[in-house]
């Protein structure tokens, strides 16, 4: 597929604005997503771009988020551990299925994603201790926001934030940081079932990257230092 000026210009500055969010709330995927849709990317070949370009601002993202002991790490490697396999299966699953179905399925879930975002639940105003059960339902939330996020995608960030306050009990920025490397483990996850399946269109990612990298660092200082109240906000912006 060639590459336009006009399909650059489209793709970059949203794709910036979603690692930025991402970064934050989760939901980055709300944006980019669609943004390869109006750079006229048929949506497998979408799906596969989006997630080359995401990984690399939820790894900068990731690592800020250590860096600033934001991040649990034995929830996370169980949620990792879920992730992938479920992240795989999910992107399979998207592969086999029509491209008119899969286009009805995005048109329709990402307006319903986003309602799901802005009527959620508040977090628990104190973190919970990690017990053993808890733990456990971090691999059950790696594994089910896996598939979701190498089926469809959009939220699933933003998702994992929310399980991860509801049933495990964390607090929020911990929470978003917990996130990261579990919401980085489902997209590689994906992104190989589309790099296998040629589902990617690297002329487009490349600079994409960039800007998703800009992004992922911008939003998660701004998370870091702001917190909870910046992050209940871009969830709801989003």
């Amino acid at each position: 597929m060639a590459v336009t000026a006009s399909m650059f210009l489209t793709v970059c500055p949203l794709v910036f604005l979603a690692s930025l969010i991402d970064a934050i709330g989760g939901g980055g995927g709300l944006i980019s997503l669609p943004a390869y849709y109006l750079a006229g990317l048929p949506p497998t070949l979408a799906a596969g771009t989006n997630k080359l370009s995401a990984c690399f601002g939820t790894l900068v993202a990731t690592v800020r988020f250590g860096r600033g002991h934001r991040l649990l790490l034995r929830p996370a490697l169980l949620a990792v551990a879920g992730a992938l396999p479920g992240a795989f299966a999910g992107a399979e699953l998207l592969r086999a299925m029509s491209e008119d179905v899969v286009r009805v399925i995005m048109l329709v879930g990402i307006p319903i994603m986003a309602l799901v975002v802005a009527f959620k639940r508040d977090a628990p105003a104190r973190p919970r201790e990690m017990t053993r059960g808890r733990l456990a339902l971090c691999f059950l939330i790696g594994l089910s926001c896996g598939f979701y996020d190498g089926f469809f995608g959009p939220g699933a960030g933003t998702l994992m934030i929310m399980l991860f306050t509801w049933v495990a009990g964390m607090d929020m920025v911990t929470a978003s940081g917990t996130a990261k490397p579990v919401n980085l483990a489902s997209n590689l996850s994906a992104l190989s079932a589309f790099l296998l399946g040629g589902e990617v269109l690297f002329a487009l990612a490349a600079p994409a990257i960039v800007c998703s990298i800009a992004g992922g660092w911008v939003g998660s200082k701004l998370a870091m230092r702001v917190g909870a109240r910046l992050i209940r906000f871009v969830m709801l912006g989003v």
